[in-house]
């Protein structure tokens, strides 16, 4: 099952290049994206396993291992790739590149589930790499300035990233019995002894590296670039599925190769705790300033995905739960507001957040669905984001580091009022314009394609939060496993 949901969709893409028919290719990459999704609901029930796709040398191995933490990221790449791509064959019906976007799409799926399955940090650096190269022609792809600027900024701060992140998989494999993945790390005390600081350096500078796909401070600067000119269903993936092989990354090496004991009430933990903060509160006041409205919600990203990164630097079960339920919260959440920008713009060629002022009446469908995912991530109950929110932090006070553990709530809870800020308004204002707003007659949806994709993960960000009951369950074993 490893095998087929790595290499099915990369088949897919390399016959769509031999296809000349578009309805054949919609077919094609449907029923490749379909495939991947029930593939992907099977494996979600079995055991535990392994295997070794080839050896390089005894050390360097191609290997494949699905666990409970692979589980979690391969659901949303089968499934918010699946509705993301039903939204891109409506989306990009008039583009006369459709089929090279649908190419990279499923490549960049390809690249990611090989990821989600790796064994060894060799292998996850591998496919780090290759989705970083298969997903830039994603933000190519209208090959305007802009696009091409936006592009060479995420490959140059990608790979930059993943010269630190490669630079710490070296030292890594000198103090470690193996570089194989196991929940509490490898470690040898023996190898160790004297080169405490020499590694503390390499795992901080590596997780830094790692944090640039996931948009943490200073390596953040790509997302409100790329965003903007990417076409909307690669804006989607990028921001709520592809920004978390980042994440991904950084718990294999804290949670898997490390080991959390190593790095507790160390100052490269207060350190990390308090680079993912800073950038919590920088993206919602940069997204609460942005008039553009993708590039807002690219600011939002860079915030939302620190939230995950913060309950992972905590270093508690409870604050860890918190990241790993916000992964699946926000990567529901932020590809139906993506998907909704870039319905906003297709159908009404606008792309400032001011100029949506009565588009309630003729759009009222594409803003209910904006509205809910809205409630969700700024985390009012009973969305799915506020019971995340709530675990996050109840994790971190409960982790007793002094200033940081009620620092922590203190910027969340700020962080939603600006998320407030930013999306709210543009709610009001579609709903309510007021009695001399000029208002659009003209229906402006964009048809069954687009709305469907977009209220389907809109219910999904509600339910997941009204009934949370067993998923915090599975979560929360989860967590414990890691420790």
């Amino acid at each position: 099952m490893m095998l087929i949901l790595v290499l099915l969709p990369a088949l897919a893409a390399l016959s769509l290049t031999f296809i000349k028919s578009k309805k054949v290719a919609h077919i094609v990459t449907l029923t490749s994206l379909i495939a991947e999704a029930i593939v992907s609901t099977i494996a979600l029930i079995v055991t535990p396993s392994d295997f070794v796709l080839f050896s390089m040398t005894d050390i360097l191995t191609i290997a494949f291992r699905i666990d409970s933490i692979s589980k979690i990221f391969m659901s949303i790449a089968s499934y918010g790739f699946l509705i993301a791509g039903i939204y891109a064959f409506k989306y990009m019906e008039h583009d006369t590149r459709e089929q090279s976007f649908l190419s990279f799409y499923l490549l960049s799926q390809a690249a990611l589930m090989g990821m989600d399955f790796s064994k060894n940090l060799i292998t996850m650096y591998l496919f780090f790499e290759m989705i970083t190269l298969l997903s830039m022609p994603l933000v190519l792809h209208d090959r305007s300035k802009e696009a091409v600027a936006g592009a060479l900024k995420y490959l140059f701060y990608s790979i930059a990233g993943a010269f630190l992140a490669l630079g710490c998989i070296f030292f890594i494999s000198q103090y470690t019995t193996t570089l194989d993945f196991a929940p509490g790390g490898n470690l040898d005390a023996t190898k160790l002894v004297g080169h405490e600081t020499l590694l503390l350096i390499a795992v901080f500078l590596g997780v830094i590296g790692f944090g640039a796909k996931a948009g943490m401070y200073p390596l953040h600067g790509w997302l409100p670039t790329a965003h903007p000119v990417a076409p909307a269903p690669a804006s989607a993936v990028l921001s709520g599925i592809i920004a978390k092989a980042g994440v991904l990354a950084i718990i294999r090496v804290i949670y898997f190769s490390v080991g959390v004991e190593f790095l507790k009430d160390t100052w490269v933990q207060y350190t990390w705790i308090s680079l993912a903060l800073l950038t919590v509160f920088m993206g919602s006041m940069m997204a609460f300033r942005e008039k553009i409205f993708k590039k807002r919600l690219a600011y939002s990203s860079v915030s939302q995905i620190s939230y995950i990164l913060v309950g992972l630097f905590f270093l508690t079960p409870e604050s860890a739960m918190g990241g790993l339920l916000h992964v699946i919260f926000h990567a529901t959440i932020k590809i139906c507001l993506f998907m909704v920008a870039g319905s906003f713009i297709h159908n009404t060629e606008k792309t400032r957040v001011d100029e949506f002022v009565g588009y309630g009446k003729s759009m009222p469908k594409t803003l209910w669905g904006f509205t809910i995912a809205s409630l969700a991530l700024i985390g009012i109950p009973p969305a799915s984001g506020f019971v995340s929110k709530w675990y996050l932090a109840l994790g971190s006070l409960g982790s007793g580091i002094n200033v940081l553990s009620w620092l922590a709530p203190v910027i969340l809870l700020i962080s939603a009022l600006l998320t407030a800020g930013y999306l709210l308004p543009i709610t009001v204002s579609g709903f309510f314009p007021g009695k001399d707003a000029s208002i659009p007659e003209k229906n402006k949806e964009g048809g069954l394609g687009m709305i469907i994709p977009i209220l389907t993960l809109a219910a999904i960000s509600l339910l997941l939060g009204i009934f949370s009951g067993p998923i915090v369950e599975i979560f929360n074993n989860i967590a414990s496993s890691m420790f």
